[in-house]
């Protein structure tokens, strides 16, 4: 895999805002942000030869035309792209798709790869219902479960849990494309309704309509375009299990190995990240997420945030998005979003969220019942 570094680089991104909105298609999220991302880095519609569309949770009729060549033919692109599939692993599917389109880039097998996700949860509020096979548990008590399990294991606070809500949303009121903007304090999160123990309502995230794209060439063809590249540098991921209840370390999700396997990969340790872009469905995976990293020593996570670190203008910016307890939850578009982010701030392309002189970003992911980890590096230089 380290044949890839230097060779292929991520060149556009497009995004739609992050709500509820009824009246608009999922197809039009996905043709809006396709087209911003082409436009964004600044080729022509069709150099694109391959077309990924990741895999819906709310309509599985829109989710067989997408596998089957809608993308491509709304684009204007059938007859000209090579191939057009859809994949899905839940909310890592960012992850293995990137991974996916930079092997076929840099392998030969794919010159420019168009990466799309759309979806439309704001309505289906029942998506996330009963999900965890045999035992009938939702997403809430599954993470209430693993909550508790870390909450045991480091000692950390309500108060400290609470306080990666406040982070994400105090960068998510910079987002003009987050759907939760108003102000949240840690007491606001604390008197919020209990939903199951420890969770309180402003831990759970909330799940909506949103779209997003990403651009994947070689690194050749990005020398002519007007934005500059971001590298792929490293990948680590592993698949645990399938029932959250078999998790091997509840409390830490892997995210120590895949850290190792991808830090290696980029010839990089913790020390050189600049950006912290990590999946947040719930607080708790925040805080496991930075102790796996060795962003923080165990058990000091909590208490990392609380302090404002990962806040705008602290020592290690977090989920610079507002992740998907302030931008939204997408399905497997959360991490897409917190993805595209990462890449936007390696482009100096974020806005009032821009962090000054950043050069390596970090970003993770897990699908399904936290079945599986992963974590990529990504750069602003060449290895």
């Amino acid at each position: 895999m380290d044949k890839f570094q230097g060779k292929v680089a991520i060149v556009g991104t497009g995004e739609v805002p992050t709500g509820k909105f009824p009246e608009r298609p999922a197809l039009q999220h996905a043709l809006e942000s396709c087209k911003m991302a082409i436009e964004d880095a600044g080729i022509s519609k069709d150099e694109i030869d391959t077309v990924m569309a990741c895999g819906v949770i709310f309509n599985a009729r829109y989710g067989r035309d997408l596998g089957v060549g809608l993308l491509a033919d709304e684009l204007g692109l059938c007859g000209k792209v090579k191939r057009n599939f859809m994949l899905f692993s839940g909310g890592s599917s960012s992850s293995d798709m990137l991974e996916l389109a930079v092997a076929m880039v840099g392998q030969g097998f794919s010159k420019t790869v168009l990466i799309s996700h759309s979806e439309k949860l704001a309505v289906s509020s029942d998506a996330f219902g009963r999900v965890d096979d045999p035992f009938g548990m939702g997403m809430n008590t599954i993470m209430g479960l693993i909550t508790q399990r870390y909450i045991h294991e480091t000692g950390t606070t309500p108060e400290q849990l609470a306080s990666v809500c406040v982070s994400n949303r105090k960068w998510a009121q910079l987002n003009p494309n987050a759907r939760f903007q108003k102000p949240l304090t840690i007491e606001d999160v604390l008197k919020s309704k209990m939903i199951t123990t420890p969770l309180h309502a402003m831990e759970c995230n909330i799940l909506c309509d949103g779209g997003s794209a990403l651009i994947v060439t070689s690194d050749e063809r990005a020398k002519d375009l007007r934005n500059p590249p971001v590298y792929p540098l490293g990948f680590g991921s592993v698949v645990t299990h399938f029932n959250a209840t078999y998790a091997p370390d509840m409390a830490a999700l892997s995210y120590p190995q895949v850290a190792k396997e991808a830090y290696e990969m980029a010839g990089i340790g913790p020390e050189d990240v600049d950006i912290a872009e990590l999946y947040d469905s719930y607080p708790v995976i925040s805080l496991i997420a930075l102790e796996g990293l060795g962003l923080c020593k165990k058990g000091e996570a909590g208490r990392f945030v609380y302090e404002g670190h990962t806040w705008p203008g602290g020592s290690l910016p977090m989920t610079t998005n507002g992740g998907m307890l302030s931008q939204g939850h997408t399905g497997g578009g959360g991490s897409f979003a917190i993805l595209v982010e990462a890449v936007r701030q390696l482009m100096g392309k974020a806005g009032d969220r821009q962090v000054k002189d950043a050069k390596i970003a970090v970003e993770t992911s897990t699908g399904g019942y936290y079945a599986d980890t992963h974590m990529m590096v990504l750069g602003k230089e060449k290895p």
